[in-house]
């Protein structure tokens, strides 16, 4: 099950520039796996963010982050270093500590970007699924016509078996 992060995220991610969310949320759209992971490592090394203010805000970004490096994984080639690093940190639990669980969010974080520039340098996209041949949706007219036949023949049918 998913759970939604837009409550916590207008918590832990209000910026000093009248109160607007770093993040805009867009639902609907589906993106690429490598720019969502590259925004949410924004998130936590860029210049202007601040560090997250209470332990709820760096368990977020640690379980967005560890999201993220599980759905890269499946792009990059198992062997890739940056991704069993990433994965190692991932694996780990926070620590506890002012200190210590930022320094943890900032590595797991850089560990996610180094995976994110290698994901990007293979080229490696979104695996497309197998198509699958689609059939053409009939017109109403044809299926009228279809039932009307079927209603046909089975009259005919009935009318033409002798009566006991």
């Amino acid at each position: 099950m998913r759970l939604s992060l837009v409550p916590r995220r207008e918590a832990c991610q209000r910026v000093g520039q009248g109160g607007r969310d770093r993040v805009a949320v867009e639902s609907g759209l589906r993106r690429n796996q490598a720019v969502a992971a590259a925004e949410t490592v924004a998130l936590v090394l860029d210049e202007d963010s601040p560090l997250p203010e209470s332990a709820a805000c760096v368990e977020d970004l640690v379980r967005r982050l560890r999201g993220h490096v599980s759905q890269l994984g499946v792009l990059a080639s198992a062997g890739e270093p940056a991704l069993r690093r990433a994965q190692q940190l991932g694996s780990d639990s926070v620590p506890e500590g002012y200190m210590p669980s930022r320094v943890y969010l900032v590595r797991l974080a850089e560990a996610t970007q180094e995976l994110v520039a290698t994901v990007r340098s293979h080229g490696v996209g979104p695996a497309q699924p197998t198509r699958r041949r689609r059939w053409r949706q009939p017109r109403i007219n044809v299926l009228r016509g279809a039932v009307f036949v079927v209603a046909f023949a089975c009259l005919i049918l009935a009318a033409s078996v002798p009566r006991t």
